[in-house]
């Protein structure tokens, strides 16, 4: 009994030393003698937030672009599901063919029972009048025609939502893949109105960023030995730390108040980008001064409660000692209640 006890009370000490060993390290990865985080007074924080710079598109931003003047580029030849608008004049009432007409899947355009069908595929609008006025003038004394071109079936529709792809690519569909990555969104524009210019005559169109996917940053709760969490939230340009716990519904029950923005890079100091946040000043005294802006690529760290961090080490320590006991435990239960029946069962029950 003497051994037990003291084993129990060796497994406290060692659990309590590690526990106080941990309260000591505030930034956990950095070196003890390393330099002391040094966080520059010019850091932005709330109601001293910078602009964040020009947009860098990357996978996997959605893009939406709106066409703005796509028109084909000449000379364009007619296809068949094209309409053209034809005006006529010197003509009969009855033999009017102004109107809008649509080139057949045959290639002709059908202009009624007295003209019939006249071919039209492969043909520029120019050439289509041309032919139409020598078919009038077979029949009527100086007529006049003009044929323009209202529709072109076959233009590719990109306006829409666009996926940037893991290459870094844009799919415009039968105007091929435009590689945007890298680019800012007036670049971009830029790099796919020259692409379309190849297909399109003097091509513009509109560009935005609708899903910003590419930047984000991140939240990340030390679980007290039971494992961390990592949340990753995208990047608007104006979150703060108050802004970040909650988006995560705020602090967990195994977190403390201790809690710092890691950023990638060095800082002025040679040491890590490490920015202390004070959470009670943040949420009980309105205190801005550590209520940093978050950038992308941060890293929102809430460290542990030790208290519980300490309970899930104990239990962690102890479970498999109470499990052992537990069966050794019935195991002994189990054999004297086995002696105790055999006994009263050589007594005949004590009668």
């Amino acid at each position: 009994m003497k051994a037990r006890l003291n084993l129990h009370m060796t497994v406290l000490y060692v659990a309590l030393a590690a526990c106080a060993c941990g309260c000591h390290v505030v930034y956990p990865g950095r070196k003890l003698d390393g330099p002391a985080p040094c966080v520059p007074p010019q850091t932005a924080r709330e109601l001293c937030k910078v602009s964040l710079p020009d947009y860098i598109i990357e996978p996997p931003d959605v893009l939406t672009i709106e066409a703005i003047s796509l028109v084909p580029k000449q000379p364009y030849r007619l296809g068949p599901l094209d309409s053209v608008t034809i005006l006529t004049e010197g003509l009969p009432d009855s033999a009017n063919l102004s109107g809008e007409f649509i080139v057949q899947a045959n290639g002709t355009v059908q202009l009624g029972f007295e003209f019939g069908a006249i071919p039209a595929a492969g043909l520029t609008v120019e050439e289509l009048q041309q032919q139409l006025l020598a078919k009038l003038q077979q029949t009527y004394n100086k007529p006049q025609v003009v044929v323009a071109l209202a529709q072109v079936a076959a233009l590719q529709q990109i306006a829409g939502e666009h996926l940037v792809a893991p290459d870094g690519k844009v799919n415009l569909g039968a105007y091929g893949r435009v590689r945007v990555v890298g680019l800012t969104m007036e670049e971009a524009r830029a790099t796919i109105e020259a692409h379309l210019s190849l297909y399109l005559e003097s091509p513009r169109i509109a560009l935005d960023v609708v899903g910003f996917n590419s930047k984000v940053f991140y939240v990340i709760t030390q679980g007290a030995g039971l494992g961390d969490r990592v949340i990753i939230l995208p990047s608007r340009g104006n979150e703060t730390v108050l802004d970040a716990i909650g988006q995560v519904q705020g602090l967990e029950s195994t977190s403390s108040t201790r809690m710092w923005i890691a950023r990638p890079g060095g800082n002025e100091c040679g040491g890590d980008q490490i920015l202390p946040v004070d959470w009670l000043a943040v949420t009980q005294r309105g205190d801005v001064a550590t209520n940093y802006q978050v950038l992308p690529g941060d890293r929102v760290y809430v460290s542990e409660d030790k208290l519980v961090a300490f309970d899930t080490t104990l239990g962690k320590v102890f479970s498999p000692l109470e499990r052992i006991f537990g069966v050794t435990l019935l195991g002994t239960q189990t054999a004297q209640r086995a002696i105790y029946f055999e006994e009263t069962a050589t007594r005949g029950f004590g009668f």
